[in-house]
């Protein structure tokens, strides 16, 4: 290290040099999750000119040798020179940051891209890059070598490369017919930028393909994965098109049965925003400009407590929310309160007031808001910042809720009606929760006789200590009492199969006796009133035995907790036992006790007796098979399953919530036909030998 420092330490990056020295500035990370979000950058721009009118199709393909293609039938990059650089259209794009058509050139009327940074980042941080545009009656192409262009010997990435050296060539390989346009680019991501593990990820691919179809009425995406073609598979491929738009992209993510209709909420507003302006001089003048700021909101409220919401300003996903949902929330809030006090007496409301999270529950929402150069919070986008954007959103709703709820309308009337009463129970639902929260402190059995009878309390009031272990049947009860250390560990019992939540209305739910019990006991609420830190235990562990009733009745229980008592599970406060399946006992020679080993699925008894016997020792025959917790003595039990010196607990982890949800809705849910799907064609990953019978 030296203490000097002067100019000629300083370095200057110029044009794609700064990407690929900072990837993260511009794709976030270089693993995975920066892979994807080069791809989004290419297939944003398909998506904005189909946005703009220009083409209905977009083909996305994941090819074998790890390159991904994106083709289009938009309008085509230009390929004609663009006269400050002197270079063609292409290589402006795809060499030059900040560089495009949608910095209010009056190309674009509204789009997702804004920087003019996508194209030429996803270039740099390539090994090869190919790009192939149908304009003009010809097909003309250009390939680059990490965003340096030049001519490759052979179609793959590792071919010679022999860049330009005096002046860039856009070549003509072809002819197409008047009037076909389009644009094709294939890239081989980096892997001197990218980590060894970062893939495309199909999943997350198909999800936003969907969430972009429904954005974008009459707009068809086909994803094509090739991937598996080296090792025998089948390609993969997915299509989607919706001419509903965001009222089938509403019902499609509503996670319960509806109190209304999907209703649509469409208007407009104008601003006027100063922005500087690039003359042909090249200054950047300030200038007054007015913009007109499009609003389409599809809404519907359910019967359940969670609330949906989807945000996107030119259908960039906005996550974070920002002016437009703030705009949407205020005016929401104030037609639903105005449309409560004035039915204040039907709805025996009283003095209460209503507030949002009463109003937003059930609800599910997608708001969409086009408008040109909108301005987000850096490249990732994930917040609105316009300003005037939020009072055009509140106005909006405001003009057409109040204009649903004044409606004459039979069916109208009948869902404003239901929707009040909604709301109004729901705040009730809110001070009812809060007024038993504050009265309430935890207490053991012995304190108080308001807890199940059932239930075997631990002594210590240390909740991060305490244990509450769930578990089936009378049975597995009696032996779990003298199993446990009764300092921290509590029993709570429950009969058999509890009911399925996931088809039962909420007050069947805590009608439900085993239910009601479990809430009861774990004493922090359910549904939106569910409050962590008034949980009476540090860990739930459900214990049931390891056969296929208790996995479904494990199953069962992971139902409630997911859907009544979610941040027990999203905290990893849920907890399953892995109680042994067989007890082998090792005979040893002469006075030596014998050694008793616990295993805990077929393959590992077999892999245990394979090496008993490479090693010439003996086991005692028959060897004990556990059919249910009832079976172990108390000392049995405690070693393998409860005692925190010798135990084994799965923690149950939730890492994506709309996929656990689809899950759930599956596998538990009212509709037959898909789970019937679903098993049969699971039914070839299944093995005689893996079915406990």
């Amino acid at each position: 290290m030296t203490s000097e420092y002067s100019a000629h330490h300083l370095q200057v990056l110029e044009g794609l040099e700064a990407v690929r020295k900072r990837p993260g500035m511009y794709i976030g990370s270089t693993d995975s999750r920066g892979l994807m979000h080069c791809l989004w950058e290419i297939i944003d721009n398909s998506v904005d000119e189909a946005l703009g009118g220009h083409g209905n199709r977009i083909d996305i393909l994941l090819h074998s040798d790890g390159s991904v293609e994106v083709r289009d039938r938009a309008r085509g990059i230009p390929v004609d020179i663009e006269p400050r650089t002197g270079l063609s259209g292409v290589e402006v794009v795809f060499t030059k940051l900040h560089a495009g058509g949608k910095f209010g050139g009056g190309s674009y009327a509204a789009s997702g891209g804004l920087h003019g940074v996508g194209a030429s980042v996803v270039n740099a941080l390539s090994e090869r890059l190919d790009v192939e545009v149908d304009r003009g009656g010809k097909t003309w192409a250009m390939s680059f070598h990490r965003g340096e262009p030049g001519v490759f010997a052979g179609p793959s990435p590792d071919a010679p490369f022999t860049p330009f050296e005096r002046a860039s060539e856009l070549r003509a390989i072809g002819k197409v017919a008047k009037g076909v346009t389009g644009t094709r680019i294939r890239y081989w991501a980096d892997r001197q930028v990218f980590t060894k593990d970062a893939t495309f990820s199909l999943d997350e691919l198909v999800q936003r393909a969907r969430q972009t179809a429904f954005l974008v009425p009459g707009l068809e995406i086909v994803i094509r994965d090739e991937r598996g073609a080296a090792r025998g598979e089948e390609p993969i491929e997915t299509s989607y098109r919706f001419d509903g738009g965001i009222s089938e992209f509403a019902d499609f993510l509503a996670p319960d049965s509806a109190i209304t209709d999907t209703w649509r909420i469409t208007g407009t507003g104008t601003f006027t925003e100063t922005v500087p302006v690039l003359q042909p001089t090249g200054a950047m003048v300030p200038t007054e400009v007015e913009r007109e700021c499009g609003v389409d909101i599809a809404l519907r409220w359910g019967t359940g407590y969670e609330t949906v919401t989807r945000s996107f300003a030119n259908i960039i996903a906005t996550p974070k929310g920002g002016t437009h949902q703030q705009g949407f929330e205020q005016g929401l809030m104030k037609v639903v309160r105005a449309q409560v006090e004035q039915n204040a007496r039907r709805l025996k409301v009283g003095n209460d007031k209503i507030e949002k999270d009463d109003i937003l529950a059930g609800l599910t929402t997608v708001l969409t808001v086009s408008l040109p150069e909108p301005q987000f919070e850096g490249q990732t986008k994930e917040v609105l910042g316009t300003p005037a954007v939020r009072q055009i959103v509140a106005n909006v709703v405001q003009r057409e809720l109040n204009a649903r709820f004044t409606s004459t309308k039979r069916d109208d009337k009948s869902q404003t009606a239901l929707l009040l009463d909604k709301v109004v129970s729901e705040m009730k639902a809110r001070i009812s929760a809060r007024t038993h929260k504050e009265t309430q402190r935890r207490k053991n059995a012995l304190e108080s006789s308001s807890l199940p009878a059932k239930l075997a309390d631990c002594r210590t009031n240390d909740v991060s200590q305490s244990e509450l272990f769930i578990v089936e049947g009378d049975s597995a009860l009696g032996t779990a009492k003298l199993a446990r250390n009764s300092e921290y560990q509590a029993l709570l019992p429950i009969r058999g199969k509890i009911l399925n939540v996931q088809k039962a209305s909420m007050s069947d739910m805590l009608s439900n006796a085993e239910c009601a019990a479990i809430i009861q006991v774990i004493g922090a609420g359910s549904g939106r009133s569910f409050d962590l830190s008034a949980a009476r235990y540090g860990k739930i562990i459900l214990m049931s035995d390891a056969d296929v009733d208790g996995a479904h009745i494990r199953t069962l229980l992971l139902t409630l907790f997911f859907r009544y008592m979610r941040p027990l599970i999203e905290e990893g406060h849920v907890y399953a036992a892995v109680p042994p399946l067989h007890r082998v006992i090792v005979m040893n020679p002469g006075s030596k006790p014998n050694e008793t080993i616990y295993t805990y699925s077929e393959a590992e008894l077999h892999a245990l007796l394979a090496k008993l016997t490479k090693a010439g020792k003996r086991w005692q025959e028959p060897i004990q098979r556990y059919k249910g917790l009832g079976e172990m003595d108390a000392d049995q039990l405690a070693t393998t399953t409860m005692d925190r010196a010798g135990r084994t607990l799965r923690r149950v982890r939730l890492q994506d919530a709309d996929a656990a949800n689809a899950m759930f809705e599956l596998l538990m849910g009212s509709d037959v036909a898909p789970r019937r799907e679903f098993i049969v064609e699971s039914s070839d990953r299944l093995g005689r030998e893996r079915i406990d019978a």
